[in-house]
Formats: C-alpha cells, sequence, structure tokens
C-alpha cells in the first residue's frame, strides 16, 4: 500500500515563496500519479496541481497556473509543490493523494491513497 507524508509547511510572508514535499514509500513512485490538494476549515479540498506516474503529463488549476509547479525526484522517492507569490488566501492544509492509473486528474474522488496533510499559513 502507499503511504504519502507530507513535509514542508510553514508560515511564510505574502509574496514569499515555500516548497512542500510529499514523501512516497511502500511503491515506486514510477506507478503512482500524484496529486496535490489543499483544504480550508470549512471547505471542500481543492485540487491544485497533478502529474502523471510518467512524469511527462502535468495539469494546474487556473489560480495557480504559473505560481506553482509540481516536480518529482524518483530517486528519494519524493514529489515536491514549489509555490511563488503566496498570497493570504493560499493559506491552507496542503495534501498529497496518489492513484496507480495512467495519466492524471484534477478531482479528490480519482485518488485511493492520501497523506495527513501539511499547514501553509501565509500572514504578515
Amino acid at each position: 500500500q502507499l503511504q504519502l507524508v507530507e513535509s514542508g509547511g510553514g508560515l511564510v510572508q505574502p509574496g514569499g515563496s515555500l516548497r512542500v514535499s510529499c514523501a512516497a514509500s511502500g511503491f515506486s513512485l514510477s506507478q503512482y500519479a500524484i496529486g496535490w490538494f489543499r483544504q480550508v476549515p470549512g471547505r471542500e479540498r481543492e485540487a491544485l496541481a497533478c502529474m502523471s506516474r510518467s512524469g511527462d503529463t502535468t495539469h494546474y488549476i487556473d489560480s495557480v497556473k504559473g505560481r506553482f509547479t509540481i516536480s518529482r525526484d524518483s530517486g528519494k522517492s519524493t514529489v515536491y509543490l514549489q509555490m511563488y507569490g503566496l498570497k493570504p488566501e493560499d493559506t491552507a492544509v496542503y495534501y498529497c493523494a496518489g492513484v496507480r492509473l495512467p495519466g492524471c486528474r484534477l478531482y479528490e474522488s480519482w485518488y485511493w491513497y492520501w497523506g495527513q496533510g501539511t499547514q501553509v499559513t501565509v500572514s504578515s
């Protein structure tokens, strides 16, 4: 069973950058598509970006295009979400999720495995 652990969250000032990580164990990342999501209390979880298991397909929601970048280090079995130009409205718990299917999708129900989340707070 794929296990995912997020890390790298924290407090950052508006306009700053942060990279959150998703470490995978149990299976090779080359078998799993990975998605990044976030959730604010009282709201539904929002998809942000995804990468196919081959690494050659990525998708982003419009609001993070050009600001967020998903990438993968297969040697470290880790997927990253690099975030630039952070805004207070980016404050949320950030989750990664995995599924053993081709391609990648930007909706929650497509994913089988989830991490526990890491808090990102954007505030001065």
